[in-house]
């Protein structure tokens, strides 16, 4: 029985490789075989299965029987998805503690020292980047929100807005309370976000379609592409460490959109 390629899709989008996925299918047609055997049904060269099939192994798809030849057998699917999920799991529980022991180190102490040391010889011309796909995009946004100390000037569109709400809130109450001044400029069609938005910040309306993101008049997140138009892994937005582009450009259109704006209930 060949896979479908939904089968396939669906194996892919749980960790496995093509070849992987070839022999895993391959060998539960077979049930047990030996690594040229299941080699020459699924089209992996053989050089190859051995380490796939160790793979496979170590991810718990298949059992190794320690025969001359060896020979390799497959789990029940639903037996093998549930051992994949415990030792995904276990490395996920065993990987967060050993970042735990780290975090309180002398190990964390000295690599910061290195950071610094390096940080000192980088031109600010080098702080500079691009980001695609919203996700990405989200991760460095989270990651700026959280330096804040002082203030937080944040002009986004509709959607922009939500997922503001959606994937900072936490980020941003706490910046909030920790005196960080946030002002926000955005459509503000979605009355419930924005009424919980504006416990934490000063909420006002914009049609403008720009998204644009301030932090303390240092760093910079702008968008690339309207995200009304394009399909979130085709997003792009620019990032720059800038006090000039902060202050003398951004700021300034920031400050012009907000004189220009209404506040929030009053749109």
């Amino acid at each position: 029985m060949v896979a479908t390629i939904e089968v396939l899709d669906a194996l892919k989008s749980i960790g496995l490789n093509l070849y992987e996925r070839k022999i895993f299918v391959a060998l539960l047609a077979k049930g047990i075989a030996t690594a040229a055997e299941v080699s020459e049904i699924a089209g992996v060269p053989r050089s190859r299965s051995y380490d796939v099939l160790e793979s496979l192994a170590e991810k718990g798809f298949v059992v190794i029987q320690t025969s001359k030849p060896i020979k390799y057998v497959a789990l029940k699917p639903s037996d093998a998805l549930e051992r994949t999920k415990q030792v995904l799991e276990s490395r996920y529980k065993s990987t967060v503690e050993r970042i735990d022991k780290v975090k309180v180190s002398s190990v964390l102490e000295e690599l910061e020292k290195v950071y610094q040391e390096g940080f000192s010889l980088i031109q600010p011309s080098d702080f500079t980047g691009t980001f695609k796909g919203t996700e990405m995009i989200n991760r460095q946004l989270s990651s700026l929100l959280k330096t804040a100390k002082k203030g937080i000037d944040i002009m986004t569109t509709e959607k922009g807005f939500e997922e503001l709400y959606s994937k900072h809130f936490r980020t941003l109450r706490k910046a909030s309370k920790n005196g960080v001044k946030i002002r926000i400029l955005a459509p503000l069609e979605n009355s419930s976000v924005a009424k919980e938005l504006s416990e934490i910040a000063e909420v006002r309306h914009s049609d403008s379609r720009r998204r644009v993101v301030n932090v303390d008049n240092k760093n910079i997140l702008m968008s690339l592409t309207n995200d009304a138009e394009i399909h979130e892994s085709q997003d792009v937005a620019f990032w720059a460490k800038s006090s000039h582009v902060a202050e003398d450009v951004v700021s300034d259109l920031f400050q012009k959109a907000w004189a220009a704006s209404s506040e929030a209930g009053n749109q």
